[in-house]
């Protein structure tokens, strides 16, 4: 099949989250499983000098905006078996930003051009899969205007919901203008949203499929309590919609081959590595080196959805257990200097690192033997992925792709490879890091768990194949 991803972030280029890093992945598995694959994304001020050194321009036209021509320049790069295209227009994608004030203009821009692009690329997609509100116009406008247009008659449409909490909500008087859009779209069975225009749902409304990514998370946004006032729609769409959980870059994420870390470790050697691992990263961080100590790591933005408010509540109680603290995120400034707070008060139990440092995460990944994450929502979750993949012990609450992922170790059965509470509050995270450092102490139990976390796999393959079934019954 031929396929297009439209997307605002794809990693390498360009990514502040999760939703690059699956534009960086899903493409090429599909691929490699004999599509033709290419990638539409801004061209933003802020790709790296070296990729813009290796892309070639294809050809400039001007895209219409309501009442505006805007100029529209391509570029593109290919690379492990996929096209990538750069949508060019300095005044929307000059600056070194990915979002900023006036992103409906930008991404109506942007959503446009993917269209009129096509015939001009000689390109015609089987399936045009678009991903969050930025890219949620594109099924709108395609089923409005262009397949009056014999070219783009057959192309059939998925939309991807990554975080359901950001929907591109705006005045409709603006979004009309935008995207030329008469007063038929605007019904609240179409794009209104409680007086307003919504992208989000209009890419759920207008799309053939849509997929969000992990099963669980699917289920949960079709109830008040997860459905950010959209449930009702989603339960409509109940028969169109598909929960495929992400995976992982096994390339980047090897403890066997990793260059960021200090010492490499396998399956086999996974405790001895992790301990050197975390001897070298306690050494780092100035705190006491002991590599019996339990460490707990936590690499997240610092905000209520990762859970940061529970952590919050139970800091006092966290500082009373016997282990170590590392921190790596930024965020809300509340819980930034709250964690700078506490490394100030207990510098030999907390390292509180308020940045984001690909290389000082890898280190943490490896170093610690308890990876947190007590979200209060999470769509599918990455960190609890890569954190087996170090042999490293997640500490999760059951929702979203971490309850997909994450089975509670049962020390009856011998079932399980990490630890999971349900309710979100501090007592029940409490309780299950006691029983999680409980574990540790025994290192016949730890050993089994740390091997049978690295030997899992959550790989992008697995995942291609789901998105393919779904664009074949399309």
């Amino acid at each position: 099949m031929n396929i297009l991803m439209l997307s605002s972030e794809v990693a390498p280029f360009a990514k502040s989250g999760g939703l690059g890093d699956v534009l960086g992945a899903l493409p090429q598995s599909l691929a490699a499983l004999g599509h033709d694959v290419r990638v539409m994304l801004p061209k933003y001020g802020l790709i790296a000098e070296k990729f813009l050194e290796e892309m070639e321009y294809l050809l400039y036209t001007y895209i219409p905006l309501g009442w505006r021509n805007k100029y529209c320049g391509v570029f593109s790069i290919k690379r492990q078996g996929v096209t990538y295209y750069f949508v060019d227009n300095e005044e929307y994608f000059g600056e070194k930003s990915l979002y900023r004030w006036d992103d409906l203009e930008r991404f109506a821009f942007f959503d446009k051009a993917a269209l009129e692009l096509l015939p001009k690329l000689d390109f015609k997609p089987d399936v045009v899969h678009c991903h969050d509100w930025q890219t949620g116009a594109v099924p709108v406008i395609l089923e409005g205007y262009y397949k009056k247009n014999d070219f783009y008659r057959d192309i059939r449409t998925v939309f991807t919901i990554h975080n359901l909490k950001y929907q591109g909500i705006y005045s409709i008087d603006a979004v009309k203008d935008f995207l030329s859009l008469d007063d038929s779209f605007f019904t609240d069975d179409k794009l209104e949203f409680h007086g307003c225009a919504n992208l989000m749902k209009a890419g759920i409304t207008y799309s053939m499929a849509v997929t969000t990514v992990s099963p669980t998370y699917a289920e949960e946004i079709k109830t008040p309590t997860g459905g950010e006032a959209l449930d009702g729609l989603l339960t409509a769409r109940s028969n169109a919609l598909f929960g495929i959980l992400n995976g992982i870059d096994y390339d980047e994420y090897n403890p066997k081959t990793d260059q960021y870390i200090e010492h490499n470790y396998t399956a086999r050697s996974v405790l001895s590595g992790k301990k050197k691992n975390k001897m070298a990263l306690q050494s780092q961080l100035g705190l006491p080196v002991d590599g019996e100590k339990v460490m707990i790591g936590l690499v997240s933005r610092l905000v209520d959805q990762k859970g940061i408010d529970i952590i919050a509540e139970a800091m006092e109680e966290l500082m009373s257990l016997d282990m170590q603290f590392v921190i790596v995120g930024t965020g809300e400034e509340k819980y930034e200097n709250m964690f700078r707070h506490y490394a100030w008060c207990n510098p030999e139990k907390v390292s509180a690192n308020i940045m984001f440092s690909n290389e000082l995460a890898h280190k943490v990944y490896a170093a610690s033997d308890l990876f947190l994450m007590p979200s209060l929502f999470e769509p599918c979750g990455l960190g609890q992925l890569i954190a087996l993949s170090y042999g490293t012990i997640p500490i999760v609450r059951e929702t979203g792709g971490l309850k997909d992922t994450i089975m509670s170790y049962n020390e009856f059965t011998d079932e399980g490879n990490g630890f999971s509470f349900y309710a979100p509050n501090s007592h029940d995270m409490m309780y299950t890091i006691r029983r999680a450092i409980g574990f540790f102490a025994d290192k016949g139990v730890w050993e089994k768990l740390a091997k049978r976390a690295i030997n899992q796999r959550f790989s992008w393959e697995g995942s291609a194949k789901e998105y393919e079934k779904i664009y074949l019954n399309l």
